[in-house]
């Protein structure tokens, strides 16, 4: 087909065109690989030299005019249906979508709440791994040999002597040796004990510690400090109290019971009706701890204190099973 009748039956296709199915036709018809000005492009190199420029120059010619076609038609066609091509302009009366917001998981915003106060308490955070060696883990903090956690149905062990840690208290252990007091520091992070998990046990959870050394420090200090930690996270009515315990890394030691958030201390089924809630352990670092660090114990003093952050999270918000906090269900997290 010669250049003139290519351009005639584009000129008529294209204006009997409809929607964009028959748009998208018409431009394979013309310049799809069979099409028809594509074959007049192919034509040129069995044409003889003198006319090849020629019947290039016409090819290109009508390959610009049926773009050009298509696209004017496509214009004259509108929107709607039939024409996918097309797209309605934004109406900006109309409310807005709510997009899709990420916030920092209920763990982070306890953890960040609770170093929070204890920075305004002068305390800085120091960190240490998660995987641990035996001896940071139970030695240097006066475990026993024959204490019941260094077991294996107790303790996740990577071998004989590396371990995964089941406190945080190996990053005070760590700090001390490359310190000389005063210090007074919170270790935040992970740790993991071989549980059963339930509603109220995870083999997995977060602790928060902190540790003051000083040369004149006392429980009457401990008690102060622990006091105001306990009222800025839950309310300045709240009241604690001592009672009695063994922990292998402080002496004596303390278990730490708050008021019951629920009932204020007049019983209710969250507390037992005991009007009490155990919220931490605590008690005065253990000569043997600073002996292994290299500290004096004639000379320094200090106490230390732990609790679960998964628990203050679980007390504050309502949450009765701990097992929701690592299943990631966006129903459960969105709501904190």
């Amino acid at each position: 087909m010669d250049p003139a009748s290519i351009e005639v039956a584009l000129r008529a296709d294209v204006a009997a065109c409809r929607d964009a199915s028959a748009l998208e036709a018409t431009r394979v018809k013309y310049l799809g690989r069979k099409g028809a000005v594509t074959a007049l492009l192919r034509s040129i190199k069995e044409a003889p030299p003198e006319r090849r420029r020629a019947i290039g120059a016409e090819a290109n010619r009508l390959k610009v005019l049926c773009e050009q076609l298509l696209n004017e038609r496509r214009s004259q066609l509108g929107g709607g249906d039939r024409n996918p091509f097309y797209r309605a302009p934004l109406d900006g009366s109309l409310p807005a979508f709510d997009g899709a917001v990420g916030r920092r998981h209920v763990i982070a915003q306890t953890i960040n709440e609770m170093k929070e106060i204890l920075l305004g308490m002068g305390y800085t955070p120091a960190r240490g791994p998660e995987v641990e060696l035996e001896y940071y883990n139970f030695q240097s903090l006066n475990f026993p040999e024959e204490h019941p956690s260094r077991d294996l149905q107790d303790t996740f062990y990577v071998s004989d002597d590396i371990l995964l840690r089941t406190h945080t208290s190996p990053v005070q252990v760590r700090y001390m040796e490359e310190h000389t007091p005063p210090l007074k520091i919170m270790c935040p992070g992970r740790v993991y004990r071989n549980e059963a998990v339930d509603q109220s046990h995870a083999a997995e959870f977060h602790q928060m510690e902190g540790l003051y050394v000083d040369t004149d420090v006392s429980m009457a200090d401990l008690r102060n400090d622990i006091a105001i930690f306990v009222q800025q996270l839950f309310g300045a009515d709240v009241q604690i109290r001592f009672k009695p315990h063994f922990f292998p890394f402080t002496e004596p030691s303390v278990d730490v019971d708050m008021t019951c958030h629920v009932c204020k201390g007049r019983g209710c089924a969250v507390c037992g009706q005991s009007g009490w809630i155990e919220i931490m352990g605590a008690g005065m670092v253990h000569p043997a701890v600073f002996r292994a660090v290299g500290y004096d114990p004639e000379r320094y003093t200090g106490f230390a204190f732990g609790m679960g952050v998964d628990r203050v999270a679980m007390i504050k918000m309502g949450i009765g099973d701990i097992r929701l906090f690592l299943e990631n269900d966006l129903r459960f997290l969105s709501q904190f």
